[in-house]
């Protein structure tokens, strides 16, 4: 069981609970990547486009909202996702062209 943050008291134990964290959130955006990969298959049968662009603001405002519910930076949720969407999108587009409908 991982300590509170408050519960700590050298930079050796922060550091080893961090890196175990990272761990943890490597593993869940691995998890959501494999999501992700099969999303190019199910929008081309749908005829949905690779930038969806109403379904990105949707997952922004979604993902700030999270991230002020649970005390994290707003700011920094909003510019990861953005990141991760626009990484995605291109790749999703050299299988999917430009085309489709935004859904």
């Amino acid at each position: 069981m991982r300590k509170s943050p408050a519960e700590i008291d050298t930079m050796a134990e922060m550091r080893a609970q961090i890196d175990e964290i990272d761990g943890e959130l490597i593993a869940l955006l691995a998890e959501r990547q494999a999501h992700v990969d099969c999303v190019p298959a199910l929008k081309k049968a749908a005829g949905i486009s690779a930038a969806a662009p109403s379904r990105s603001a949707a997952v922004l405002e979604n993902v700030t909202t999270k991230a002020e519910a649970a005390g994290f930076a707003p700011e920094l949720a909003r510019a990861m996702w953005r990141e991760m969407i626009d990484f995605y999108v291109a790749r999703e587009q050299q299988h999917l062209g430009t085309g489709g409908e935004d859904r």
